[in-house]
C-alpha cells in the first residue's frame, strides 16, 4: 500500500467528526470574540474561565466516552456528583479532613461503578436501567445525608478552603486593565486536574490493550468474543472507570461550587453525554476519543459564556442551542454510518 493510501485511509469519518467539531468550537468563540470583544470575551482568561467551570464535566465526560465506546450508557453521573459534594460537605463540617473525605468519595465511587458494571455487564441488564436505578439510589442518597444545602468555609475546612481558592499562574496571555494593573491568567487547581485525567484516558484509549477492547466490544460484541475478549469484565471495568473519573469530577466540582445540596448537578449527566456526542462519540458504541468529547465540552461551555456576556438572553438558551448541535451532530454521524456501510457493502 503506498504512503498516499495509507494517509487516505487514515483520514476517515472519525477524523471528519473530529475536525467539524474542533471547528465548529473556533467559530463559536471566534463569533464570542468579535460580537463582546468589547465585554473582555477576547481575553485569555475568559476561555479559562470556561475551563475552570468545567472542570469537573471534562472529568465526567472522560468517563462517559469509555461507558458509551462499549455501546452503553450512565445516567447516573450527575447524582452520584450530587452525594459526592454532599459527603465532602457533611463530612468536613463533622470535623473529618479533607484528605480522608476525598479518599472515601473516590472509594464510593469505585464500588458504585463496580456495582452498576456488574449488572450491566455479568447480569446483562440494560445500562439505561441500572444507571436510572443508580440515579434515584444517588439523589435519594444525597438527601437521607442531609436535605439543606452545606456551605463549606474557611472555618470548617481551611485545607479544602485553600485548595478551591488557590491560583496556578498561566505566564502568558495577560492585559493590563485601566488602571494600569497588569492581570496575569490563572486557573484553578481543578482544571489541573481535568487535564491530567483528559490525558491519561487519551493515552489509555490509544495506547492499551484495555483502551483497545473498549471499542471492539462497542463494534462487536461477538467479534470481541470471539476474539478473547473477556466482554462482561471490561463492560464492568469501563463503569467502574466511570463512576471513578465522576467522582474525581465531583471533588472537582466541590472545589467550585464548595457545598452540599440535594439539588446540585441536575442535568449534568445530559451535559455529559451530549459534549461526548458532539465530540464525535457514537451512541452505538465503538466511535469516539476524549479529545473530541473535550472540545464538546467547550463548546457547550463557550454557549453558556456568550449567553452569560450578553446578559440579555433567557438562560434557558445554552441548552436550546445545545440541543439543535447535538441533532445535528447525530445526524451527521448518521451520514457517515451510512456512507461506512455502503463502502463496506462495495467491498
Amino acid at each position: 500500500m503506498s504512503e498516499k493510501a495509507k494517509a487516505k485511509k487514515s483520514f476517515n469519518s472519525n477524523t471528519m467528526l473530529l475536525l467539524i467539531t474542533i471547528a465548529l468550537f473556533i467559530v463559536l468563540y471566534a463569533g464570542g470574540c468579535i460580537a463582546y470583544g468589547s465585554k473582555g470575551f477576547t481575553h485569555f482568561q475568559t476561555f479559562l474561565n470556561i475551563l475552570i467551570t468545567n472542570a469537573g464535566l471534562i472529568c465526567v465526560t472522560c468517563g462517559m466516552t469509555c461507558v458509551m465506546l462499549t455501546g452503553g450508557i450512565d445516567i447516573s453521573v450527575g447524582a452520584l456528583i450530587a452525594m459526592d459534594c454532599m459527603l465532602l460537605a457533611v463530612g468536613m463540617s463533622n470535623g473529618i479532613g479533607a484528605v480522608p473525605m476525598i479518599l472515601i468519595v473516590l472509594i464510593i465511587g469505585i464500588v458504585f461503578g463496580i456495582f452498576q458494571g456488574f449488572l450491566v455487564g455479568y447480569l446483562e441488564i440494560q445500562p439505561f436501567i441500572v444507571s436510572m436505578a443508580g440515579m434515584f439510589f444517588c439523589r435519594g442518597m444525597t438527601a437521607v445525608i442531609c436535605t439543606d444545602q452545606v456551605s463549606i468555609t474557611q472555618e470548617i475546612s481551611p485545607t479544602f478552603y485553600a485548595w478551591a481558592n488557590a491560583k496556578v499562574i498561566v505566564p502568558f496571555g495577560g492585559y493590563t486593565n485601566n488602571k494600569g494593573k497588569y492581570m496575569a491568567p490563572y486557573v484553578r487547581p481543578g482544571v489541573i486536574v481535568a487535564l491530567l485525567v483528559l490525558i491519561i484516558i487519551f493515552i489509555v484509549l490509544r495506547y492499551t490493550k484495555f483502551g483497545r477492547s473498549l471499542y471492539a466490544v462497542g463494534g462487536s460484541e461477538t467479534s470481541a468474543a470471539m476474539m478473547g475478549l473477556n466482554v462482561k469484565q471490561i463492560k464492568m471495568k469501563a463503569y467502574m472507570l466511570s463512576s471513578f473519573l465522576c467522582s474525581i469530577g465531583g471533588i472537582c466540582y466541590c472545589l467550585n461550587t464548595m457545598a452540599g445540596s440535594v439539588s446540585q448537578a441536575t442535568g449534568l449527566e445530559m451535559d455529559a453525554i451530549s459534549s461526548a456526542v458532539i465530540g464525535g462519540t457514537l451512541l452505538t458504541g465503538g466511535v469516539g476519543n476524549v479529545i473530541g468529547s473535550f472540545f464538546g465540552v467547550l463548546i457547550n461551555g463557550t454557549i453558556s459564556s456568550i449567553v452569560k456576556t450578553n446578559g440579555k438572553l433567557a438562560s434557558s438558551w445554552p441548552n436550546i442551542l445545545t440541543a439543535a448541535l447535538l441533532f445535528v451532530f447525530i445526524v451527521i454521524q448518521s451520514l457517515f454510518a451510512a456512507l461506512r456501510a455502503r463502502q463496506s457493502g462495495n467491498r
